[in-house]
């Protein structure tokens, strides 16, 4: 049986603790059944994405061309975006 030491937010870690206990109980293995679920699905997803679109060679040529519409300079963007975040705040 293989291990992971992974790093995840504390509140992903305390829905993660508190929905697997729920669901499988409060006994002992109740995460690792509810982490090998998780994960099994998750490879499930990627691995069938993956068969459809195929594996990214180059993930800047995937996103090539992709803000040819957009009429203004990158330095125009981030300034825009500085403006964008600066109201959220407020």
């Amino acid at each position: 049986m293989g291990s992971l030491k992974i790093y995840i937010s504390s509140e992903t870690e305390k829905k993660f603790r508190m929905l697997a206990m729920k669901l499988y109980g409060y006994g002992k293995g109740s995460l690792s059944v509810a982490a090998e679920k998780a994960l099994s699905e998750w490879i499930a997803k990627v691995s069938e994405a993956l068969e459809v679109v195929g594996p990214l060679e180059d993930p800047v040529e995937a996103i090539y061309g992709m803000l040819k519409h957009v009429k203004k300079s990158g330095v125009e963007l981030q300034h825009e975006a500085r403006r964008i975040r600066a109201g959220k705040t407020r």
